[in-house]
């Protein structure tokens, strides 16, 4: 297998094993002969995809023929370590009443990846209900976290069991500085990120919201960077929309905010800040009517992405009227 690489595909960072362009193709589940590829702004000739070797860096775009009219946002997904997904929200499964609304939330929320925390098995009743007889992991993709952990060694540790348990290789990691913020503990954080790539996780990594040091995780094997809004689960919103735009603008892989949301208009904001999406549990799961609350958070985030793409007026220090004043009677 050919060691990792980062590259570009139709705008969208992606990280593939693939050699060749035609093996890139075939990874994402189309046919090399009923599309049209071009590599660094030459045309590969669809004869020559299997010989046309990938490199890092490399910014491909890959087309085919559609119907005519207007499909602008037909498939506005994303990417993370070569998996394609829909849905740009992501899901926490702690501090709900029980399994069966965890559930229900998980399906208002049209959210295809939720996290999981690595627990002991409850061997005093092995008859008792799991996450899994709820949440199908065949549907929904399972992504173990290492909430908890206050050390690389323990975060690390849980991954490797995570993995043993069900196969996962990507993963969320974190790792704790203390108790009273759950601030993530940088060191520690880019030293398990490092290992755990070695070791061939693809790790999503929660963060603080710094562009030094969510560049450092990027080239230390990061899939996903994911810097906090605000201290875990206090609802806070994003509290510094500078930092985190400035992430956005100079990463090559995907950026979530992870942590702080309170609200629909909080996830909007990151949205429209151009984060690739918003993992959020506490804002759900504590709303009085956590199923509705996921109904909203699931249109906040499809709608503070049609305005960031959509791209918003300039801001102005004084009124400019709407309209015209010419011709005034």
């Amino acid at each position: 297998m050919s060691a990792p690489l980062t590259v570009t595909v139709n705008g969208e960072p992606r990280r593939t094993t693939a050699a060749t362009v035609a093996d890139l193709v075939r990874e994402l589940e189309l046919d090399p002969a009923k599309v049209a590829v071009e590599r660094n702004g030459t045309i590969a000739p669809r004869s020559t995809l299997d010989a046309v070797h990938l490199a890092e860096g490399d910014v491909l775009e890959i087309v085919h023929f559609v119907g005519g009219g207007n499909h602008d946002g037909a498939d506005d997904g994303w990417t993370v370590a070569g998996r394609r997904f829909r849905s740009r929200l992501i899901v926490g499964t702690g501090k709900y009443k029980d399994f069966a609304q965890n559930a229900a939330a998980v399906e208002a929320s049209g959210a295809e990846i939720v996290t999981v925390a690595v627990r002991r098995v409850n061997v005093s009743d092995p008859n008792a209900p799991m996450l899994t007889d709820f949440i199908d992991p065949k549907k929904v993709t399972y992504l173990p976290n290492t909430a908890g952990c206050f050390t690389a060694d323990e975060a690390i540790r849980t991954l490797r069991l995570a993995r043993e348990a069900g196969g996962w290789d990507l993963v969320k990691l974190e790792v704790l500085g203390e108790a009273r913020t759950l601030y993530p503990d940088m060191r520690q954080t880019l030293a398990a990120t490092e290992v755990l790539a070695k070791e061939g996780f693809l790790p999503m990594v929660y963060c603080v919201d710094d562009p030094i040091a969510a560049k450092q995780l990027e080239n230390a094997g990061a899939v996903a960077v994911m810097p906090l809004g605000a201290p875990i689960g206090s609802g806070l919103g994003i509290q510094n929309r500078v930092t985190i735009r400035l992430i956005v603008e100079g990463a090559s892989v995907p950026v979530l905010v992870d942590a702080g949301v309170g609200t629909a208009s909080d996830a909007a904001v990151a949205m429209e800040l151009g984060c690739t999406g918003v993992l959020m549990n506490t804002a759900i799961a504590e709303a009085k009517d956590p199923v509705r609350m996921a109904r909203a958070m699931r249109l906040a985030v499809e709608s503070g992405r049609e305005a960031y793409r959509a791209g918003r007026m300039a801001t102005r220090r004084y009124a400019d009227p709407s309209s015209p004043l010419a011709g005034l009677i």
